[in-house]
């Protein structure tokens, strides 16, 4: 299991939950185009760090671009609260929505930008 602290969280409305273990060593500031409209911060996963706890049926898929990255999306409230997809090695990785951690502050974070733009 990836080394790090153990976090809750879930969308606005709290039908989608989860838990997962992170160092948030790395959170993007990714300047792609989703990520710049929808104001995402995402840290980056293995799959066996990352419980959905309630809500699974309370999600949507979206897919674009590439269709390499499937969104999850709560639909009640909207909110993106993770992905998943693969790293370029054909690993599989869950993208995490940063701001869906209960009591996160994301001023205290640092972020690290990306430039999704070229991806």
């Amino acid at each position: 299991m990836q080394d790090g602290k153990t976090y809750t969280g879930g969308c606005h409305c709290g039908q989608v939950r989860f838990e997962c273990t992170t160092d948030l060593a790395m959170v993007t500031a990714c300047n792609c185009s989703i990520c710049t409209k929808k104001g995402l911060h995402i840290t980056f996963l293995a799959p066996q760090s990352f419980q959905l706890r309630a809500g699974e049926d309370n999600l949507k898929e979206y897919l674009f671009n590439k269709q390499m990255i499937r969104h999850q999306l709560c639909i009640d409230c909207g909110v993106e609260v993770f992905a998943r997809g693969k790293k370029p090695d054909g690993t599989e990785v869950v993208a995490l929505n940063v701001s869906c951690i209960d009591g996160i502050e994301l001023s205290r974070l640092t972020l690290t930008p990306i430039d999704g733009r070229s991806l």
